[in-house]
């Protein structure tokens, strides 16, 4: 099954928005097979974000992404990355659908709430950056069968 980085941003955080979020994730069906919270800095912002390190704006994302602790976590499902862009919506939340978490949880563009991998090769190099051997756990709830049909978890 696939994998995704997820990371719960101050903005949510700073919001009690996490277990709203959480129960969210885990209600749509997706597996939660690490999580934990830190502190991120600028030189691992640097590293996630280097294609906006030249850009004007790349100091406030430092100063909002450091404001408080965040939460990562490694969702694992069937095409994961797709699925969880999708309840996510788009990056402005202003412009977000009702439904996702940043349509019903955000108005702002920065302070949107929640990243999410853009692809499965970029959510490996993410994880990666994020999580050290040992923190990822290959767990499949008791509840799968109920989740995928026989079919899906043989593909």
């Amino acid at each position: 099954m696939e994998q995704t980085l997820v990371i719960l941003k101050p903005s949510a955080v700073e919001r009690g928005l996490m277990g709203e979020i959480i129960a969210r994730i885990e209600k749509r069906g997706l597996i939660i097979c690490g999580m934990k919270m830190m502190q991120l800095d600028e030189k691992i912002l640097r590293e996630h974000y280097a294609h906006l390190v030249d850009r004007p704006f790349f100091p406030s994302i430092v100063k909002s992404m450091t404001a408080s602790p965040v939460v990562v976590m490694c969702l694992k499902g069937i095409d994961v990355v797709e699925v969880f862009r999708k309840m996510t919506g788009v990056t402005n939340g202003r412009q977000a659908e009702p439904g996702t978490l940043r349509g019903d949880f955000c108005v702002s563009n920065q302070a949107n709430i929640v990243h999410a991998s853009d692809s499965p090769e970029n959510a490996v190099i993410e994880l990666a950056r994020f999580f050290a051997p040992g923190e990822i756990f290959d767990y499949t709830p008791a509840n799968i069968r109920f989740l995928y049909s026989d079919d899906e978890l043989k593909a």
